[in-house]
């Protein structure tokens, strides 16, 4: 559609699906601004300990349902829903969802991306590398990751291998896969579109980093039928048109991203060299390499950013760290030690430091760049001097030295230093979490006033897909700063410990069945 032909003001719609919630927000787009948004919650179901599901239906109905009051809430603003001229989604990565072809029909729940059940299926993969090397690393230079249980293929072959079922309809070609942005356009399309785009499509361990197809020998690899898998489409066109809601029949789905590269284009991060975190259940760093397909030596993940279109692919390095807002939520849920996560910031204030008190929140293992499932939480330097407030403080703390490692990683394999690290996601909010992370890293964290990154992100690919903007258009955002006040000694004395203590967690789970 032909910029001259829309009249503005227009709208565009973003879906964005975590793993915590749903959300439809409506952006104006030019002014970077949210005109309303709804949200609900999506419940995680735990069926036994390491294992994380959702249900399928329950995240689409929240979708919906999401859409539907946004668009009860533009008739309250007297906004014509026609001006809504394109839709975008962002979503968690690497959950996988299956359905049957032919009824639509889940086939099991959604495996979220932190789920650890396939630790075992690993180490049955990791056999079938060739001179029994066990190497990690093997299938790095076809898909840019370390084999571990956190991306999409290990959890399709767990599914096949232990569901009858899905074994049953992937043998039959009657079996579809998807991760969360594909089994929700295959919804709002009725079924017609069975697809996927670049940034998603990097994280199953499947899709070739550099030809930005489905690979042969990967497929061959984890045994996985081709005929299950969605098309790979670029980060920004239109791929088809909503049919369901009918409030927005007619339009365009335009624009699709994994969320931490949505919220890497929503902070604006377009030039190689530019990084931003995103503190949410865990913490996600990405660092933009351009068109340069960079290979970690540090135990980073080499993935796609995005794909504007034809135009060719932006990579990044991405570091991950699985617990971050999970840890409070721990503190709140199993410690008891708070009973709202927004207390957080004035109970860690009621003491001026952690007390030398280390919190290594490793519940599941640990990810980039130590990549240890057998490591555990530990917490170290308790002493009768104790308090809660100490470990809380340790634990917002935890994701800041988490966030220095993954940094630390970074400059390593880049060779540049960062001067400033862009933020966004719910813990931002948090001004003692923003200034412990520039203590923590010695450098300059810029947080941005409009904070729905993740959600701008999808919603600046869906207006470039549908011909309506230019990125070069979207105006920055205002920028809160919080600058290092403590030494670099103090620092680095710190990091030390934080080293220290998580040397502890390592192979605890390992050491602990050596012990039975």
């Amino acid at each position: 559609m032909p910029k001259d032909e829309i009249k503005r003001p227009f709208y565009i719609g973003a879906i964005d699906e975590g793993t915590s919630s749903a959300r439809f927000l409506i952006f104006d787009l030019i002014r970077r601004k949210v005109i309303t948004s709804h949200q609900i919650e999506i419940k995680q179901k735990y069926p036994q300990e390491g294992w994380v599901e959702q249900n399928p239906k329950e995240i689409l109905t929240a979708v919906l349902d999401c859409i539907s009051k946004v668009m009860e809430n533009l008739k309250e603003l007297k906004i014509d829903p026609s001006d809504i001229k394109a839709v975008g989604i962002t979503n968690q990565r690497e959950t996988t969802v299956v359905w049957d072809k032919k009824t639509g029909e889940p086939l099991h729940n959604a495996i979220v991306w932190l789920d650890m059940r396939t630790i075992t299926t690993m180490e049955d993969v990791l056999e079938s590398i060739p001179n029994k090397t066990r190497n990690k690393n093997y299938l790095k230079p076809l898909c840019g990751l370390p084999m571990s249980p956190y991306f999409s293929a290990l959890k399709i072959r767990w599914l096949i291998d232990n569901v009858p079922k899905i074994k049953q309809a992937s043998e039959a070609g009657t079996c579809a896969f998807g991760t969360i942005d594909t089994w929700l356009i295959y919804n709002l399309t009725k079924g017609e579109l069975h697809i996927t785009d670049v940034s998603n499509a990097s994280r199953t361990m499947l899709m070739n980093i550099e030809t930005l197809k489905w690979d042969p020998l990967l497929l061959r690899f984890f045994k996985i039928p081709q005929s299950m898998l969605p098309e790979i489409k670029s980060s920004a066109e239109i791929y088809g048109y909503i049919s369901n809601p009918s409030s927005l029949a007619g339009v365009p789905i335009s624009g699709c991203v994994g969320d931490q590269q949505g919220a890497l284009l929503g902070q604006l991060c377009l030039k190689p060299g530019q990084a931003k975190a995103t503190y949410g259940t865990g913490c996600f760093l990405l660092y933009n390499t351009g068109n340069v397909k960079v290979d970690s030596t540090q135990g980073l993940i080499t993935t796609v950013a995005y794909k504007l279109g034809r135009s060719p692919a932006v990579y990044a390095l991405e570091g991950s760290v699985a617990v971050a807002g999970a840890a409070l939520s721990w503190l709140r849920d199993n410690m008891q030690l708070m009973s709202n996560i927004t207390q957080t910031q004035d109970l860690a204030e009621r003491v001026s430091n952690s007390g030398d008190v280390y919190f290594v929140p490793a519940f599941s293992g640990l990810y980039a760049p130590y990549w240890q499932q057998d490591a555990r939480g530990v917490i170290c330097g308790i002493t009768e001097d104790t308090q809660q407030y100490h470990i809380i403080r340790a634990a917002l703390e935890a994701v800041c030295f988490q966030t220095r490692d993954i940094l630390d990683a970074m400059v390593k394999d880049s060779g540049t230093k960062l001067s400033t690290l862009l933020v966004d996601g719910g813990m931002t909010v948090n001004n003692l979490l923003m200034q412990l992370q520039a203590d923590l890293t010695g450098i300059n964290v810029l947080r941005p006033h409009m904070v729905e990154s993740t959600a701008l992100g999808a919603a600046m690919l869906a207006g470039v897909g549908a011909g309506l903007v230019d990125i070069g258009e979207i105006e920055h955002s205002q920028m809160e700063k919080f600058s290092p006040q403590i030494s670099e000694d103090e620092r680095d004395l710190r990091y030390s410990k934080w080293k220290m203590a998580v040397e502890r967690s390592m192979k605890w789970d390992l050491q602990m069945s050596l012990d039975n």
